[in-house]
């Protein structure tokens, strides 16, 4: 299975799909029509070069998928801000133009202020009160390696809590089954499969590059990290760990990023743990989710040039007799693609390509100092 690099994101009663800076919104309205709404945004990493750089560009993802996220589920939640059934009265498209530019700078005060308190919130649960509760014990643990895991363990816990928490939550319910139509969307396209409700419905509901796995290995590598944090003052450490959180995030996006381009037996034993996790933030999806989840894929992105120009991914047919999918075999597969890379998948993976580019650079520096080494002999 190949990566395709889009992602998104459930919403109020629909989902987020974004390609590189392109993303489009489809929304489940009250009158049971989907409306998709498409869109640019321009990340950190586009608009400064250095988050562009390993670690650095995990860290404006982070910061990136916060802004979207925020700005999709206002956007979302407008269609349903009046009663439950009740389609909003929202005027002619003229009006709501001028409310739009009259509110805009408003909602975005708004929007800044809620993504800071939630931030706030999270660091104080998550990294704060673990370390608080370990100071309370440190008579009874003297390790400063044992004190470290124990707060982490405690870290951990609190962060499953919160998620089973809030999925208690009706409201919480159906966006985790928008959550699953999404994963199944994409894992539909990069299986190789003809992107349809039918198609969809067979595929997993969890997904290497979710969000949520992401999450979780933020607090399994604070782990890792905030063991090495040894100094005495009590302050200063509390400090270092709260500036070490948007490093772990970094370090935490790269692992997820390989893992979801990597597929082998390694990378998809350490990627179980966020699987697993999914199980609690991903729900089975009915046919009109997967319906939405496709609507905003196909709005963003060209899933069939994708797969016409991978061979490795399976070319189906349906069998009318039981409605199953079934893949070609091999040789069907080597004969219906051409073995060559499209333009489409050059533009998508053009972050390997810089990669390839520096990796020959350097080789071509090291064989320049072989040469001039064996001159000089």
């Amino acid at each position: 299975m190949k990566s395709s690099g889009i992602g998104g994101m459930a919403v109020i009663e629909g989902v987020m799909m974004k390609n590189k800076s392109e993303y489009a919104v489809a929304i489940r309205k009250p009158d049971n029509t989907i409306e998709v709404k498409k869109d640019v945004y321009v990340g950190l990493g586009e608009r400064v070069g250095i988050f562009k750089l390993p670690i650095l560009r995990g860290i404006a993802s982070f910061i990136d998928s916060l802004s979207l996220g925020m700005n999709t589920l206002s956007y979302s939640a407008e269609f349903y801000e009046d009663a439950p059934g009740e389609k909003k009265d929202g005027g002619n498209d003229s009006d709501k133009d001028i409310d739009k530019n009259k509110n805009g700078g408003k909602d975005n005060i708004v929007m800044g202020i809620t993504m800071t308190i939630a931030i706030i919130i999270a660091v104080a649960l998550f990294v704060l009160l673990p370390f608080y509760i370990m100071e309370l014990l440190k008579g009874q643990i003297t390790s400063q390696i044992a004190r470290s895991i124990v707060e982490g363990v405690i870290r951990l816990v609190l962060f499953i809590l919160y998620v089973r928490a809030i999925t208690l939550m009706q409201d919480i319910k159906r966006v985790y089954m928008y959550h699953g139509a999404e994963h199944k969307a994409i894992n539909c396209v990069e299986r190789g499969y003809e992107l349809t409700v039918e198609n969809a419905r067979k595929q997993t509901k969890e997904h290497k590059r979710c969000g949520t796995s992401f999450l979780l290995y933020v607090v399994l590598l604070s782990i890792i990290f905030f063991a090495f944090i040894n100094v005495g003052q009590v302050w200063l450490r509390m400090v270092i760990r709260i500036l070490l959180v948007p490093v772990v995030a970094g370090v935490a996006y790269e692992f997820i990023r390989l893992a979801g381009r990597t597929d082998n037996v390694i990378m998809n034993i350490l990627s179980k743990p966020g699987l697993w996790l999914q199980g609690l933030t991903t729900t089975e999806p009915d046919d009109e989710m997967l319906e939405t989840a496709i609507a905003a894929v196909e709005a963003v992105f060209d899933w069939r040039g994708f797969q016409s120009g991978n061979v490795h991914l399976n070319h189906l047919h349906v069998d009318d007799s039981d409605d199953e999918v079934i893949p070609a075999g091999e040789d069907e597969i080597n004969d219906s693609f051409p073995k060559r890379t499209s333009a489409f998948e050059e533009v998508l993976f053009d972050e390997d390509d810089e990669d390839d580019e520096i990796l020959k650079a350097l080789d071509k520096f090291f064989e320049m100092g072989d040469d001039e080494e064996n001159d000089s002999k």
